[in-house]
């Protein structure tokens, strides 16, 4: 009688120690689960490095819309242009002055837009980087019509209407006063650098000149009424806001801001300017000034003497600024022209392309840019590349 009884318990026991088992299945998965992962931490991919290239001395450059840089055909011409001769950098847009920004992006943007938007932008960047060629992005701060229509409070007024001014073009500018866009204007610049963007170039940093100005309403100011002194405080900002992220800083301005003292009713002063940045482009196109400039009844068909006159009185204040800012008289000029590579007013072949470059020599600059809007450069007026 005692076997039976033996079995029974036994057979007892089994049972409670199984349904002890199915109760603490899920604890134990469960610390077993959390050991396995204490053990084995979750492994993040690492962040893709950035890898910019330094500004080369001397810098020579041409310009390449956006449009361009999304056409590969074109942009591979481009980019074999500088490979093959002593251009060492490019210009790309960033922000042309339709408002439209040229790599894939989350900022504010107005549907149907008429910009390019490159959506390799950051891969062709890097390829120019694998050939050694400094990229600089270009940005038209205040043209910006796109921006306008979004945010009309920020823009230049009409003073009849009310309502955004516009220029003899219909474009529209943002008031230089509106503080809210210069921070579009700071995290534009950051992201750029971000994708590979080695300087930022700012153009279009001045208030409207053409329409009627009569007309104009500027409502936004910074603790001032003048206009070269609100530029001042936006380059201010700009530098004190841009520095510290490790780009470059350049700025366009009127080819005429080398030889005249006045803000030209635009907020323009070269010597506002100059402690702000890295470098200081003056657009001395020959074709853009004014008939009987210094004695020339047509100045694009003087080029040499154009840019010499001009760039040579560049050089002599950026001196002067220097010497008054305690700095020593060998410090490098911050002035990097950019030069007429188009036909306007003349036409503009190797030799008169060439003849600007010379007279920047003949001042003692040794960089420069070229501009050709549509992008198509005079080659034979380049040297070689320097093996």
């Amino acid at each position: 009688m005692s076997r039976p009884k033996k079995s029974f318990l036994t057979i007892t026991l089994i049972g409670v120690v199984f349904i002890l088992f199915i109760l603490l299945l899920p604890s134990l998965l469960k610390s077993n689960y959390t050991a396995n992962t204490e053990e084995v931490p979750v492994v993040e991919e690492p962040k893709e490095v950035i890898v910019h290239v330094d500004t080369p001395e001397p810098l020579k450059a041409i310009y390449m819309t956006a449009c361009v840089a999304g056409t590969p055909s074109w942009r591979e011409s481009l980019k074999s242009l500088i490979e093959t001769t002593e251009l060492n950098a490019v210009v790309i847009d960033i922000k042309d002055s339709t408002g439209s920004v040229s790599f894939p992006n989350e900022f504010p943007k107005l549907e149907g837009s008429k910009g390019c938007v490159v959506d390799d932008m950051k891969d062709f960047i890097k390829e120019l980087h694998e050939s050694n060629i400094y990229v600089i992005g270009r940005i038209s701060v205040f043209q910006d019509p796109s921006y306008s229509k979004l945010f009309p409070e920020l823009a230049v007024k009409s003073k009849s209407s009310g309502g955004v001014w516009k220029d003899r073009k219909g474009l529209s500018f943002i008031d230089v006063g509106a503080k809210p866009y210069w921070d579009f204007i700071v995290e534009l610049s950051k992201a750029s650098y971000d994708i590979g963007f080695d300087e930022i170039n700012y153009d279009y940093v001045r208030y409207p000149s053409d329409g009627n100005m009569q007309d104009t309403s500027f409502t936004w100011t910074v603790g001032t009424s003048t206009k070269s002194e609100m530029l001042e405080s936006f380059f201010s900002y700009l530098h004190k806001e841009v520095k510290g992220i490790g780009a470059k800083t350049s700025a366009d301005l009127f080819g005429m801001t080398t030889t005249v003292e006045n803000d030209m009713n635009i907020g323009q002063v070269l010597e506002k300017a100059l402690p702000y940045f890295d470098y200081i482009a003056p657009m001395v196109y020959p074709s853009h000034y004014p008939a009987t400039w210094n004695g020339f009844a047509n100045p694009a068909d003087h080029p040499y003497d154009v840019i010499k006159l001009s760039m040579g009185r560049g050089v002599e204040r950026e001196e002067s600024l220097n010497i008054s800012r305690g700095l020593a008289t060998s410090t490098p000029s911050k002035l990097r022209p950019w030069l007429q590579d188009f036909n306007l007013g003349a036409t503009y072949d190797a030799t008169k392309v060439r003849a600007q470059i010379q007279a920047s020599y003949d001042v003692g600059l040794d960089s420069w840019m070229l501009w050709n809007a549509g992008n198509k450069y005079t080659a034979s007026a380049l040297l070689p590349e320097q093996i």
